[in-house]
């Protein structure tokens, strides 16, 4: 069976949803439809293509009708071992209401956040300018501009055996045949980096074995390691320190939270984003390596955000 491609031009689009190419370029502007330019031209990752597809076309209208329960704050979007703190911080502080994290990667935490079943969408997309992140995502997702929060800056690697037995000192090195791994999935930003570390390495993930082995968290990838399952895997840094495992550094990436403005100033929404700012939340953060709070509990802009 031919592999599917990951990317489509307008013309391939244009067949999936059987209209005109011109009626593509009206969807990009007009109604989100996910696509990057890349030397001139349009290319559309395909799972995202679906997936907007699957929301515009089958399930629901884009902007969703749904009421939050009163007493009850929802986050969704990408893991992260420092935000799951700051909620279980947020639950053992606040007596009115509760807290609640649904993981399914940044690109679920935007739907979600589009749909109107969450508070909070954590979010951590490499643009195609390989500088900023999220706002080009937010743009193509959103009608209405969001509130911008930056929850922290983290690094990005490669988690490796301790004492790195297979020598994986690179992205390269991935794809040697003595070499398994096991990923996150194509929801997620930190799949999203290691795609764009891949193309940068001029290999394919069709070299890599257990490139489509997914797992659900960063801290499944370093079990999956520790169990010897595999070899190597994409992941933050403090599960590296947290399971003793290796780490071989990939970038400092920005993790954001993003709220809608209808939302931002309700009571639970505003009683989380205080905790960034609270010294017993920072001092907790400090046991955790690869970590950066320097803009945490800072708004953004797209023009001026900090990388």
């Amino acid at each position: 069976m031919a592999m599917q491609k990951q990317y489509l031009s307008t013309r391939e689009v244009a067949q999936l949803l059987h209209v005109n190419e011109k009626v593509v370029y009206s969807l990009i502007s007009d109604k989100g439809l996910p696509a990057s330019k890349v030397t001139g031209k349009w290319l559309f990752p395909r799972h995202l293509v679906e997936e907007w597809l699957d929301c515009y076309i089958v399930n629901s209208p884009v902007s969703g009708n749904y009421t939050l329960e009163s007493g009850r704050l929802y986050l969704a979007g990408s893991d992260d071992l420092l935000l799951q703190k700051a909620l279980e911080y947020y639950n053992r502080q606040s007596s009115e209401s509760i807290g609640f994290f649904a993981n399914i990667g940044s690109m679920g935490g935007i739907k979600a956040l589009r749909q109107g079943v969450c508070h909070v969408a954590a979010c951590h997309l490499l643009q195609d300018d390989n500088e900023q992140y999220n706002f080009n995502f937010i743009d193509q997702e959103l009608e209405r501009s969001p509130v911008f929060i930056n929850f922290s800056r983290r690094q990005q690697g490669i988690l490796i055996a301790k004492g790195n037995p297979k020598q994986i000192n690179s992205v390269t090195d991935l794809a040697s045949p003595d070499v398994t791994i096991v990923n996150r999935p194509l929801s997620t930003g930190t799949r999203l980096l290691l795609d764009y570390e891949i193309s940068k390495a001029n290999i394919s993930s069709d070299d890599i074995q257990g490139y489509r082995n997914e797992v659900a968290r960063h801290l499944d990838a370093g079990l999956a390691i520790l169990s010897q399952e595999a070899d190597a895997a994409p992941a933050i840094r403090p599960v590296a320190d947290l399971l003793g495992l290796d780490f071989l550094p990939l970038r400092w990436e920005r993790f954001d939270l993003v709220i809608s403005r209808d939302r931002f100033f309700e009571q639970a929404v505003q009683k989380f984003v205080n905790i960034l700012h609270d010294p017993a939340f920072k001092k907790m953060a400090e046991g955790l390596k690869g970590y950066d709070l320097s803009f945490s509990g800072k708004m953004l802009y797209p023009d001026n955000a900090p990388i």
